[in-house]
């Protein structure tokens, strides 16, 4: 007979029991749309070798849900592929739309998404079900690489099930993670989902509550002051600019050669410094050991450049 401080002691001890048959909101794990986003990401990279015609591939959504209720809902039009994560000692769930694999299968052998698209309501062939095998592992290596962000594994594909009572990894009342992927393929949008039960990502579950929005911001205090020092020595090209004139073609074309061209500039008039046509100082100018020389005044602003359009130097 179990005493209740019994029952205390064994949840302290083993805490992870407490988050198995509880709800986590996907909130409180940023990084798993990260992942998702790149799984998506890889698919589309991966597909692109394979078709004529580029597959989209965009995250639709990500919700917890209980896994029997995930199952019961695809009505028998997708084949189930069960994927063996090592590092976990536990298996996720991939879906495939029936339509995602006939979409596939048009392209690989030789469709455009030209041809008049009618909707099938049947088992897939022998040769489909070899297309899906490969669809299972081209997401499962996508899935793969995402997750590689916050552990190093691998994830394999154990078997393929067309019968959704067959599919079993975890009891059917625990909740699990759902990401719903749309796939436009061929003109048709299709789509696909991953299903992982939350168990199976409790040992990443501090990895996952990352906010990479913050890691973001974390600055490198040795870079940017490398950065800086790089910046401080690059050589730029300036120039001073006394006075600006507009001139028609007609003025151009009207030059003589020793014709004068006189300017309303003085000695008090500023000089503008410009780098790559780019306004930056007013400076005074000057001489010093027989050279003109740049004093700088004060900054270019946006206000005194539309002034000095305004009004004729």
């Amino acid at each position: 007979m179990m005493t209740a401080g019994a029952r205390v002691l064994l949840l302290k001890d083993h805490p992870e029991r407490l988050l198995d048959g509880a709800k986590v909101s996907i909130e409180r794990m940023p990084m798993l749309h990260v992942i998702f986003e790149r799984t998506a990401s890889q698919c589309c990279d991966s597909l692109r070798q394979l078709l004529p015609s580029p597959a989209l591939f965009s995250v639709e959504s990500i919700a917890t849900e209980r896994l029997g209720d995930v199952i019961d809902g695809q009505d028998g039009n997708a084949v189930i592929g069960v994927v063996y994560v090592q590092a976990w000692e536990s298996r996720l769930l991939i879906g495939l739309d029936n339509e995602f694999i006939f979409a596939l299968a048009d392209g690989l052998f030789g469709g455009n998404g030209s041809e008049q698209h009618r909707s099938e309501q049947r088992s897939l062939s022998n040769i489909e079900l070899r297309l899906a095998e490969k669809a299972f592992d081209l997401v499962g290596k996508a899935l793969q690489s995402g997750f590689a962000t916050v552990c190093e594994t691998t994830f394999r594909l154990d078997r393929i099930e067309t019968r959704l009572d067959f599919v079993v990894i975890a009891p059917r009342t625990a909740f699990g993670v759902k990401a719903k992927i749309k796939v436009r393929i061929l003109g048709r949008e299709t789509g696909i989902f991953i299903l992982i039960p939350q168990p199976a990502l409790n040992s990443v579950r501090q990895e996952l509550e990352r906010d990479p929005s913050a890691e973001m911001s974390i600055h490198d205090p040795r870079w940017s002051k490398k950065l800086k020092e790089e910046i401080g020595r690059t050589e730029v090209i300036v120039r001073g600019v006394i006075e600006e004139r507009h001139l028609t073609l007609g003025d151009i074309a009207g030059l003589r050669a020793g014709q004068l061209l006189t300017l309303q500039a003085n000695a008090k008039t500023k000089v503008k410094i410009e780098c790559n046509a780019e306004p930056l100082f007013f400076c005074d100018l000057g001489q010093a050991g027989g050279f003109y020389t740049l004093r700088t005044a004060d900054f270019v602003t946006h206000e005194q450049e539309s002034l000095d359009d305004a009004i004729p130097q």
